[in-house]
């Protein structure tokens, strides 16, 4: 056992709080529907990026490289001054919505190096320019710019040329779960000497503003004769910690409080106020910090003098402990270096089944590392929220009716695993789905909390929905939690010998009542066909699916039906697990068997007619429009869609069949006397390799055909994965006419040109990790029970013919390759973007981007979506598996 699993095993134990601190800032709070008090719902420009500094956050911090404890009181980061900038660097700068050309998106150069799941151990880098940032040179341009127009980035500016720029590495190393050393290393990587102010910022969250009954904590100095400055922080429910910084910076102090002057012209109640050491540095206002050297944010602000090509570091040390002797001597880099070292043994021990390149192991360490930075402190109590806070101005009474107002049960103060902590500072439930399967693997106890969460009272919904994400709680997204909740447990089995049944089992009580509010909800002719709206698929449809349709009538869609067949599946497989040891589990597995069935010929049959949602000329599943007047119309769209049948499978082996004799018994009967029903789904009397049995929407003939499309290069099979979007689509468009409007859906294959919602959005024909991700167990899955005879040709046209795992591999390979160098020593992640690809202080950074080209395989969306892309670290230790 390595020192980083003994120290997750005194976590679990409770011998030790090693997850009490972490990485748990946002890099954005301004922006947020959080912090949203406006009429309309329109949260970017109520709170936008130019009240940031001023402003007193109610529900988050945000900043830079930083930490918190798990409840942020406490909270440390760093901000940055070139002598140029308008204001201080505290914050990550991006687009709001309306500004950037595809969306909100984030314009600066920050990665993920390492992190280890206690966060012994951290590292990342910012790269900030000595010029100017440009903040209105990026806003102006991208404006400019319409759809048809790539994005004007950072780069783009020229503030990077000549390497006029610090690479500043930051890095915690934990002495013990409280005790926290930081070393900051800024590289000037110029041709010529330039100065920085480097601030290492401590402060506390404002609570007491919004609370009168919470005690307002305090930050101040204390003298030192060891050559320190010491800062003492106390606050009532976290105790007291103390600061230790190198050398003797000038220590600027000031309150976490809004600058209403500033803001809205009234006077505040005391001259120091959130962005007084912004005006102390940039605007030399020496007024507006605290000369009593006291407050509830203080800065130490060194004026470092860096040399052509030179570093500087300076360090600094967080602790619970006062009477530390000498807390940055020696001592204090032999942590460092034994952390590190213990992060690196924990890593092989992770890669111990894999024989991985060099560059295969860096691609995956920073993949985790990704998936690790981005755990947010995330707190929102939607009916403190809707009512707004005592003493305050209660929120506009329109927003009682523009979102999440049915969710006043709503309750977190957790710290979740958000998609990115820039562009979406906020979970999603169907992304943290696929977040938890790369965690399971380094943390499996912190992907089951993930889970466990979300079904909780003070999640989910009384009638059984999960919370979909901040922006619309309300909003469908795909069922996928009983299957990350299966594939957590199995990970978890596999590599650490542990099969905690109890979690599976406390998950799979509350996913009943989920299941049973689909059932309910979606499903509006009680004919087993979905009408699940959204579910992640808006880009790929003719129309918006949340939205009432412009023909009138509904959708039955084939995603949404497919889903729940995929969820029964899940349930049944969990149902069965959980019965070897509880035989009363038997019952709902059959339930599930039985309804899995009735699923599936929905969607092979529709009772025989003429709206089945399999159309056998074409090969290919389609969703099905209901006009008014009671006709059916094909929306013959090769997208996506009609690829998620094959994501409905399920293989139960024989030897499960034996253990469980009443579920098999129900089983037999089921198939012996509802013929009707069995012969649209699998053949599950026949037993396949091994004497297993298959359950599946696609199969036999319906397999073959649609698999001849997913694997045609010319279709979905690209060379980085799974396209959303036929490429057939690009000189074949579909059009839809209705009421003298046009609805268009063609191949695009990287971001989209219009900014409608449904028919044009922008994952059309792009590449995303969930979906080619199901796509690859699905053939799996299917390889388990037709054995290695059952071949077909990959890719299509070529003679080449592959089994189904064989064809899961090469897929594999394909979305691996995305991140990996190729022959040429290029990342196709990062396509014509020179300094990336050939720059020796850019080209092993790597980006994990929410979709991706569906051509090239360039990143796109959002840059650090390392949450469901992070699963990346899943497919590599696979293919490398011994």
């Amino acid at each position: 056992m390595t020192e980083e699993e003994k120290r997750l095993e005194e976590d679990r134990e409770r011998q030790a709080y090693w997850r009490r601190w972490g990485p748990y800032l946002s890099e954005r709070q301004w922006g947020t529907v959080r912090e949203d008090y406006s009429p309309d719902g329109a949260a970017w420009q109520y709170f936008p990026h130019d009240h940031a500094r001023s402003r007193a956050y109610r529900w988050g911090e945000d900043g830079i490289a930083g930490i918190s404890d798990n409840h942020q009181r406490l909270c440390f980061a760093i901000a940055l001054w070139n002598g140029e900038d308008p204001i201080l660097k505290e914050r990550i700068f991006g687009l709001t919505g309306k500004e950037g050309n595809h969306g909100e998106d984030v314009k600066e150069y920050y990665f993920y190096l390492d992190n280890t799941p206690t966060h012994s151990y951290m590292k990342c880098l910012y790269k900030y320019p000595h010029q100017a940032f440009p903040y209105s040179q990026l806003v102006e341009e991208n404006k400019c710019r319409g759809y048809q127009d790539r994005e004007f980035e950072l780069l783009d500016t020229g503030v990077f040329a000549e390497n006029r720029y610090f690479d500043i590495f930051v890095e915690y190393a934990k002495a013990d779960s409280e005790d926290i050393l930081i070393l900051i290393s800024v590289v000037n990587r110029g041709k010529e000497a330039k100065s920085l102010h480097l601030l290492p910022t401590l402060w506390f969250r404002n609570t007491w503003s919004w609370n009168q009954a919470d005690e307002k904590p305090r930050i101040k100095n204390l003298k030192s004769d060891q050559g320190l400055s010491i800062v003492e922080a106390s606050e009532a429910t976290l105790g007291d910690r103390w600061l230790y910084s190198e050398g003797e910076p000038e220590l600027l102090f000031t309150e976490n409080e809004t600058n209403k002057e500033r803001l809205f012209g009234v006077n505040n109640s005391s001259p120091y106020v959130k962005d007084g050491i912004n005006n102390y540095i940039v605007e030399s206002k020496k007024d507006a910090v605290n000369p009593n050297q006291i407050g509830t944010k203080v800065a130490a602000n060194y004026l470092l003098n860096i040399g052509a090509g030179e570093t500087k570091v300076v360090k600094l040390r967080l602790s619970d402990r006062a009477d530390l002797a000498a807390p940055l001597d020696t001592r204090f880099e032999s942590i460092f270096q034994t952390r590190k070292q213990e992060a690196d043994e924990f890593y092989q021990r992770v890669a111990s089944s894999c024989s991985l390149t060099e560059d295969r192991r860096k691609v995956q360490r920073q993949a985790f590392a990704g998936m690790l930075w981005n755990k947010q402190f995330y707190y929102y109590v939607v009916e403190e929220w809707l009512k707004g806070d005592t003493g305050e101005l209660p929120p506009p009474e329109p927003r009682q009716s523009i979102r999440n107002h049915d969710w006043i049960h709503f309750f977190s103060d957790d710290i979740i695993s958000m998609p990115d902590k820039w562009e979406y500072p906020w979970f999603a439930i169907w992304d943290l789905a696929f977040h938890v399967i790369p965690l399971a693997i380094i943390d499996p106890d912190f992907a089951k909390r993930q889970l466990q969460r979300l079904t909780r009272e003070w999640y989910m919904h009384p009638n059984g929905q999960l919370p979909a994400y901040e922006w619309d709680f309300s909003d469908g997204n795909p069922p996928v939690h009983a299957w990350a909740a299966l594939r957590v447990y199995n990970i978890e089995k596999k590599m650490y010998g542990r099969a905690d049944k109890k979690f599976l089992e406390r998950v799979f009580q509350k996913l009943l009542l989920n299941f049973t509010w689909w059932v309910n909800r979606k499903d509006i002719e009680g004919k087993n066909v979905f009408q699940g709206g959204f579910l992640g698929m808006d880009n790929i449809g003719v129309f918006d699916r949340n939205m009432k349709l412009p023909t009138g009538g509904y959708l039955s869609q084939s995603d949404g039906t497919s889903w729940m067949g995929m969820y029964c599946l899940n349930m049944l497989a969990i149902a069965l697990e959980l019965a070897i040891e509880n035989p009363s589990y038997e019952d709902i597995a059959s339930k599930f068997f039985e309804h899995f069935l009735y699923i599936a010929d929905a969607m092979n049959q529709m009772g025989g007619g003429e709206e089945s949602l399999w159309d056998e000329t074409d090969g290919f599943y389609y969703d099905m429009l209901h006009c008014p007047n009671g006709s059916y119309i094909p929306l013959k769209v090769r997208s996506m869609v009609g690829l998620i049948p094959l994501l409905a499978v399920e293989i139960i082996e024989e030897e499960t069949l034996k253990q469980l004799p009443g579920f098999r018994q129900r089983m037999e009967w089921f198939i012996r006397n509802r013929p009707n029903l069995k012969k649209n789904v699998a053949c599950m009397e026949t037993p396949g390799v091994g004497a297993r049995r298959l359950l599946a929407i696609a199969y036999s003939d319906k397999l073959r055909r649609i698999l001849e499309k997913l694997l045609d290069e010319k279709e979905f099979f690209s060379d980085y994965g799974i396209r959303s979007v036929s490429k057939f689509h690009a000189e074949n468009p579909y059009i839809f006419n209705v009421n003298g409007d046009s609805y268009c859906v063609n191949y695009e294959p990287a971001e989209s040109s219009s900014g409608l919602f449904g028919g044009n959005s922008n994952w059309r024909g792009p590449i995303w990790f969930p979906i080619n991700y199901l796509l690859i167990e699905a053939l799996q899955k299917f390889h388990h029970y037709l054995g290695d005879d059952f071949k077909i040709e990959c890719p299509t046209g070529s003679g080449q013919m592959m089994n189904l795992w064989e064809i899961a591999t090469e897929l594999s390979q394909r979305m691996i390759q995305i991140f990996l160098k190729n022959e040429s020593g290029q990342r196709p992640v990062y396509g014509d973007l020179e300094i990336f690809q050939t720059d020796p202080h850019w080209r092993d950074l790597i980006l994990f981007h929410e979709y991706f080209h569906g051509d090239n395989g360039a990143g796109l969306g959002a840059s650090h979506q390392t949450g469901w892309t992070g699963v990346v670290a899943k497919l590599i230790q696979q293919c490398g598996e011994k």
